[in-house]
């Protein structure tokens, strides 16, 4: 059975689950050193029943055997991922012996063989709905029971669980029993790893990665278990509730989707986290705060967890939150908030103006599949902002004291956001509903925007979701380098702003963020900030800036030419900003297309001169390097940086797969000279980037390459058929993608066929022919989407993508010249 083919589990369903059955235990035995493809799985399951017809959920390769209560089970009655049972009241046990797929798509049992050394390694990913391609079970978070695991594994392998694991003769591991737990945070991760184990106020720690990685592991543990050892202070003190999961282990894994993942005991990371090229601060402080981030799921989502899908935003808008605050405020990235500003904002408010918009809250999640859609930049940077706002509100004494009182009173179980705000209120906050019914329930932000003629405020509720809210902010004058902040609340739909400010001064709306809203500079405004941000000293300042140009370009407010003309005079280089990761991609997608020609030239001189003008070797001069890069057109600058990079810029594997993706993309090497580069350093990080060179190439065979890669005739692992995605749409390539797009809409619904889960809506995304930019392929887009065709997760990604070109093609009515 294909694992594309199981059915979601209705919430109506999972009610109906949890009222007749209590689990009381699992009992698991995976055997990983038999075969290459698949691993055998067999479950055992006890639970009490009030009596009844039920449902198992598996997903295997095929079934040895199933029987409940000692009788045997029909195997053939599998469907759908699902196995109909009749349990007695009473105790009943369930023992399933299946064989399971190994899969490289970044869910169930992930087997990723590294390129570096051939070595072959394995993590479990449950999340959201994928624990059944590794073991029996109930599969939702309410039914939560302690788990016991048996491994066979390779001898030369090391295996951690989510409770510490024992190896009482080689090949064989024992972990457990846990403490109760949901089925989605249960992993194992199991491979000749490189570990390194530390203890701090009673907890083991440890740390893993491939062998490949040891080395940089290695320089990097210091660092990475000083960021523990201060967060488990901080959440100790503020919580005083101990973490109670055991061992806490820190697992770098490959080819991970998403940043990391919470499991108790053995929170697993996407190993680009271990850096083994030189990185900027900006990529310091991700790490950090995802660390703080995943740390705090341990008591909010592990310790308490939601009772269904619908509340997980608020483990994941809780962690977010103390995860920035708690790096901030104990770790030496004191400037986390500012790094959330550059990197997390914008993905926030994006999400909330789409069509898909929906409340951070009660958003639905009829089944798993339809949550999953709502896990995006409202369930994290929404969901943190309005968290943010209710802790200033309510003050830490009460904010912890509700904290406190719910992760007691529900510990180990399940609870509801009703919960949560009933132990706040219980600690003495207000009537919390005005907060649930217009900040939670109430989907999309406000539009804010200063009228400096009247000196009014105005707020504009979104389209289609009334609302009443109040913000808090302060409204900054930037003039001449003085820097002016007037506190406002803004409770109407007009509010008097005493400002004095002519036309030459920038009027910045909530520069420092503390509420939620899109806030629309004016013309004046980016034209002032042309000279007033080069002088400006606030680096949260300057990333609030940006966020409004941002949010007004994106409403087609701001002129494509005036965001070069304020990138070019303020390359944010000079702070806490990772400018290739953000600011410059951004340009490269939304604003260069739409700008006069020229342009992307005018970016390229401005990078290259902070090149040679930045001091050597510093973080600074390293991201303007690679902003050069990205808008270089000069094929023979670029190979002459492929032979002898500027001065202070490490000639690293990063910095050359930079220049050749680049260099491909415009045509200044070939596929042999990107074979040559990868057999010269094969590594998994590598591998991805050769994939997206090879397909950048302005070939025929280079889109044919990566087309069989998104049809599935050519099967590759997750983060190869995204790069493949990235490099199939360049511009400048129209001639060689055209058919391709009229073989996106036609062959994109058959892809469900081939794969599944988190993959099958990244390779949607990836593919969309973004560079087409026209009504005719927006039409398309539309046209699919109203067939009713699409799975649930392929669908919202097409929304979203034509989300982004309905806007881009708003932004070239509205500045048709600088489009000519």
């Amino acid at each position: 059975m294909s694992v594309s083919s199981a059915r979601a589990l209705l919430h109506t369903e999972a009610l109906a689950r949890r009222e007749l059955l209590d689990v009381t235990a699992y009992d698991v035995a995976l055997d990983l050193a038999s075969d290459a493809e698949v691993f055998g799985s067999v479950t055992s399951i006890t639970f009490e029943s009030r009596g009844g017809a039920t449902f198992v959920d598996l997903k295997p390769t095929r079934v040895r055997s199933i029987r409940l209560n000692g009788a045997p089970v029909d195997v053939d009655t599998l469907d759908g991922g699902r196995l109909p049972i009749l349990t007695v009241a009473g105790t009943n046990v369930l023992v399933v012996d299946a064989v399971m797929p190994f899969r490289n798509d970044g869910e169930g049992l992930h087997l990723h063989v590294d390129p570096a050394d051939g070595r072959r390694y394995v993590y479990g990913m449950s999340f959201m709905d994928a624990a059944p391609t590794v073991f029996a079970c109930f599969d939702q978070p309410d039914l939560k029971a302690p788990y016991t695991l048996h491994v066979r594994a390779p001898h030369d392998w090391v295996v951690v669980g989510n409770a510490p694991a024992t190896n009482p003769e080689p090949g064989t591991w024992e972990i457990g029993p846990t403490q109760p737990l949901s089925t989605y945070v249960v992993t194992v991760v199991a491979g000749p790893y490189h570990v390194i184990r530390d203890e701090h106020d009673g907890i083991p720690l440890g740390l893993s990665a491939r062998q490949s990685l040891a080395v940089h592991l290695d320089k990097d543990a210091d660092e990475l278990l000083t960021l523990t050892r201060q967060c488990f202070d901080e959440y100790h003190r503020r919580f005083g509730i101990r973490y109670p999961f055991g061992d806490y282990h820190q697992a770098f894994v490959p080819e991970f989707n998403a940043g990391a993942m919470e499991n108790p005991g053995c929170v697993t990371f996407r190993d680009q986290m271990v850096f083994d090229t030189r990185v900027t601060r900006g990529t310091r402080i991700h790490r950090a705060t995802t660390v703080a981030h995943e740390m705090a799921h341990q008591w909010f989502g592990n310790i308490v967890t939601p009772a269904w899908w619908d509340d997980l935003w608020l483990n994941e808008s809780f962690a977010e939150y103390m995860g920035n605050r708690v790096t901030a405020d104990v770790t030496r990235y004191a400037d986390a908030w500012t790094h959330v500003s550059w990197a997390r904002r914008q993905w926030g408010l994006t999400a909330d103006q789409r069509a898909t918009t929906h409340p951070v809250a009660g958003n639905g999640a009829v089944d798993a599949i339809v949550a999953l859609q709502n896990f995006d930049g409202i369930s994290y940077a929404k969901g943190s902002s309005i968290l943010r706002q209710l802790a200033t509100s309510l003050g830490d004494d009460v904010f912890f004291a509700g904290v406190v009182d719910h992760l007691t009173r529900h510990r180990f179980g399940n609870a509801t956001m009703h919960d949560l705000f009933a132990s706040w209120e219980r600690a003495g906050a207000d009537d919390l509903a005005p907060v649930v019914d217009q900040w939670l329930r109430t989907a999309g932000p406000d539009i804010l925007s200063v009228d400096r003629e009247t000196a009014v405020l105005h707020r504009t509720p979104p389209s289609g979701h009334p609302a009443d809210r109040t913000h808090r902010l302060d409204v900054v004058t930037l003039r001449a380098g003085a820097v002016t902040s007037t506190p406002l609340a803004v409770q109407d739909d007009t509010t008097p702003c005493p400002i004095e400010a002519d036309g030459t001064t920038a009027v910045l709306v909530d520069p420092h963020e503390v509420s939620w809203g899109v806030y629309v500079p004016d013309r004046q405004t980016v034209a002032a900030l042309v000279s007033e941000l080069p002088r400006l000293t606030d680096d949260a300042v300057r990333a609030g800036a940006w966020n409004n140009v941002k949010s007004g370009f994106s409403m087609a407010r701001v002129a494509p030419d005036a965001v070069v003309d304020l990138l070019v005079a303020a390359f944010p280089v000079a702070d806490t900003e990772d400018t290739a990761r953000h600011t410059v991609p951004w340009v490269l997608a939304e604003v260069l297309p739409a700008a006069a020609p020229g342009s992307r030239a005018r970016v390229h001189d401005a990078a290259a001169g902070l090149v040679a003008d930045l001091e050597p070797g510093s973080e600074h001069q390293l991201a303007a390097f690679r902003a050069a890069v990205r808008t270089a057109d000069d094929v023979d600058l670029l190979r002459s940086w492929l032979v002898d990079t500027p001065e202070g810029v490490e000639p690293d594997s990063d910095v050359r797969w930079r220049l050749l993706v680049q260099l491909a993309t415009l045509g200044g090497t070939d596929q042999a000279a990107l074979d040559a580069a990868l057999a010269d350093d094969p590594t998994a990080s590598t591998r991805v980037q050769h994939v997206r060179a090879s397909t950048s190439l302005p070939t025929p065979e280079a889109k044919q390459l990566a087309w069989r890669m998104f049809t599935g005739e050519l099967d590759v692992a997750n983060y190869e058929l995204e790069a493949a995605g990235h490099g199939l749409w360049q511009g400048t390539q129209r001639e060689l993608t055209d058919p391709y797009v009229e073989r996106y809409f036609a062959e994109l619904p058959g892809t469900s066929a081939v794969r599944s889960g988190w993959v099958l809506a990244l390779a949607a995304e990836a593919f969309f022919p973004r560079t087409r930019v026209d009504t005719e392929t927006l039409e398309s887009a539309h046209a699919l989407l109203g067939a009713g065709v699409l799975e649930p997760a392929v669908h919202r990604r097409v929304a979203d993508q034509a989300d982004v070109l309905a806007r881009r093609l708003a932004v070239r009515a509205a500045y048709p010249v600088a489009a000519a």
